[in-house]
């Protein structure tokens, strides 16, 4: 019950998540932008993360989808990071991936 529930969550995240960065206002726009990827890219991304959303949805697809949205969540830190984000803009990251490993090896 515990792993359906936090992969519920977790999944819900992320397609909000895709969701805002498809959409693309100028601020999100501009943050990709700043961070160096193409025009464009914020589309990519979120377009990434509804399909590892879908995929932990689905059980025998599972590990594909925490495999794919572990990597976004790895390249999204490492993007901060080299940016040297104020810790304010880390933290969400930060937690949002522990709630991914969490999920995942609950869900494994």
């Amino acid at each position: 019950m515990l792993a359906a529930i936090l992969t519920g969550a977790v999944a819900l995240i992320f397609v909000v998540a895709g969701i805002v960065n498809i959409r693309g206002s100028e601020s999100v726009r501009d943050g990709f932008t700043r961070a160096g990827y193409p025009e464009g890219f914020n589309i990519v991304c979120g377009g990434l993360e509804l399909v590892g959303a879908a995929l932990m949805l689905w059980p025998v697809m599972r590990p594909f989808g925490f495999a794919l949205l572990g990597v976004i969540m790895v390249a999204a830190i490492a993007t901060l990071l080299r940016l040297r984000e104020p810790f304010t803009h880390l933290a969400p990251a930060l937690a949002i991936s522990a709630l991914l490993a969490i999920t995942a090896a609950v869900a494994a």
